[in-house]
């Protein structure tokens, strides 16, 4: 299964000749274990413990296996260090010492530093996956990567999208400011996006123009819209605990298509700082206000309005905005989604969104306070929810591949960390961060699974939206190839975990630890028991073959795939 020989590419399992391949019986169970998992529909990738007050953790040191759930809600994957760390100096020390720790490297440094702003990538994305899997993968700040992702899953552009050159520069800046803010304030947050050149291509109001009273020509209104709808309100008005107001049948409309209308000539004007194009530089710069374009008379939006235009008119709508009271459950619902659970209980919700809302010294919008309530929440840290049938959530692809790298010391010397875009669904993981086509990400908030038990118990399962038969197997295949070969010199070190592949008890515990958190059930380890056994320890290539069968076995399972 893991094979010594140097492989430029990760090559599909079928056609690769390389003879210390994974055992039949192996290779069999592996794709037949996730298809249950897309297929069973049992419910098991949704989250939530029912209601009520919160139940104060027991400052008692976690366990292994306790600090791994933790670190699969808090960073892009477990490592023996990291669990080492949480065992060590508990959850809350952690979370502050993560929060505490700067950004080694910004994404558009390092895509400088190594390089990339040649004339040769004017016109093209490259660089942009390399610096995005090597910073999630080796960065020192997990907490900061983790939340950063699940900022880019909801505030979402993609590469693909923005209308600009150098391409790689401009999403590269856009991530640096969600990683920037992710433990700063959500106002601060948006007033960093509305003004990026990214998302201003992206959600086409860059140099969004003031109606025309000749032509009839009216602002464009995506930028409006999108930011209520998806980035900050939502489209019905929420009690604290993120249940619906009004009725089943007749929720309450957040805001109306005046609202947007308003909001939208309020976002006219905005504008590169520069017309200089040879050189990225400009992307990093935030949007000026062009006169010219800017709508100056007055503008009315959720009950409130400015007149006179500028950047005024565009503070007064954020700070608005901020202070809606959807803004507190809706953001905290979709952040505990990404770091916890699909179906948080309103309790849960509520808990975090009363932090979002005041910190505890009257600030509204800390960052740094609604992750920690998050994640020491006790639907987040008890026990209890890996026995609840509702608990837990599908595991993202990427978060798949960056949990098996991170677990077994992926590297890559020549730093082309050549994982690419993953965004296929026939033979890769049918996502990639930053990549998303569209606004409304890989995969919605509020996605349930249609004719299965998941829906039926009105549940949603988020990720199970890019999830099907196609995008199992080329997900199996992908990562069958990258465990054997990794990909050019991406590779994965295994010299720790051979020193456990004569022992299958100690291999697969070890493993199970690492990828999931010790969550698989006795029959599925025991499964991947029989599996490791199916071949000798002391066979030519037996060591590799058997720790390459626990590891792949692992990565199809369903309780591995449906965290809690």
């Amino acid at each position: 299964m893991l094979h010594d020989q140097h492989s430029d590419t990760a090559t599909d399992p079928i056609d690769d000749p390389t003879p210390t391949r994974i055992a039949p019986s192996a290779a069999i169970l592996a794709p037949a274990l996730l298809l249950a998992a897309c297929g069973s529909g049992d419910g098991q990738a949704s989250s939530g413990a029912s209601g009520g007050a919160a139940v104060p953790i027991a400052r008692v040191p976690p366990t292994e296996v306790q600090a791994s759930r933790f670190l699969s809600q808090s960073t892009m994957g477990a490592t023996r260090e990291a669990i080492a760390d949480v065992v060590g100096q508990g959850y809350e020390a952690w979370i502050a010492a993560q929060l505490a720790l700067p950004r080694a490297t910004s994404h558009w440094d390092w895509l400088v530093a190594n390089g990339y702003n040649v004339d040769a990538n004017i016109n093209n994305t490259a660089g942009f996956d390399v610096t995005m899997w090597r910073q999630l993968i080796v960065e020192p700040d997990q907490l900061r990567q983790r939340v950063g992702m699940a900022l880019l899953d909801m505030l979402v552009v993609g590469i693909d999208g923005v209308n600009l050159n150098w391409k790689q520069f401009a999403m590269a800046a856009y991530v640096d400011v969600l990683l920037d803010n992710a433990f700063g304030n959500y106002r601060q947050l948006m007033e960093a996006i509305t003004y990026n050149a990214a998302m201003g291509s992206f959600l086409t109001f860059l140099y969004n123009r003031k109606a025309n009273a000749t032509t009839g020509a009216q602002p464009d209104e995506n930028y409006a819209r999108e930011l209520m709808q998806l980035f900050t309100l939502g489209l019905y008005q929420l009690n604290m605990d993120g249940t619906v107001k009004g009725s089943a049948a007749q929720p309450l409309e957040t805001y109306t298509q005046a609202d947007v209308g308003g909001l939208a000539r309020v976002f006219t004007g905005l504008s590169l700082a520069t017309n200089v194009s040879t050189t990225p530089d400009r992307y990093r710069q935030p949007l000026v206000m062009n006169a010219g374009l800017n709508e100056t008379g007055a503008a009315s939006f959720l009950g409130t309005g400015t007149s006179g235009g500028g950047v005024a008119a565009i503070k007064t709508a954020l700070d608005t905005i901020f202070a809606h009271p959807n803004l507190p459950p809706f953001v905290s619902r979709q952040l505990i989604q990404r770091l916890v659970t699909s179906n948080p209980s309103p309790a849960y919700v509520a808990r975090v969104a009363s932090k979002f809302a005041d910190n505890g010294a009257g600030v509204r919008g800390d960052m740094k306070a609604v992750v920690t309530a998050i994640l020491l929440d006790s639907e987040a840290r008890s026990d209890a929810a890996l026995t609840a049938t509702n608990a837990g959530k599908l595991r993202e692809p990427v978060m798949r591949l960056t949990g098996w790298a991170r677990a077994f010391k992926v590297t890559s010397p020549s730093n082309a960390w050549a994982f690419g875009d993953t965004s296929s669904q026939s033979n890769r993981l049918g996502q990639a961060m930053g990549r998303s086509q569209t606004v409304f990400n890989f995969f919605r908030p509020g996605y349930s699974p249609p004719a299965t038990a998941i829906a039926q118990a009105g549940l949603v399962a988020p990720e199970f939206q890019i999830t099907n038969e196609q995008s199992v197997v080329g997900y199996i295949n992908y990562m069958y190839a990258l465990v054997a070969n990794g990909t050019g010199d991406t590779k994965a070190d295994y010299a720790t975990i051979l020193a456990k592949a004569a022992d299958t008890n100690a291999l697969v515990d070890e493993v199970a630890l690492l990828l999931a958190a010790g969550q698989l059930s006795a029959t599925t380890i025991g499964t991947i028991r029989a599996a490791v056994d199916s071949v000798s320890a002391t066979a030519t290539g037996g060591p590799t073959n058997r720790v390459g069968i626990a590891i792949m076995l692992t990565l199809a399972a369903p309780d591995y795939l449906t965290v809690k």
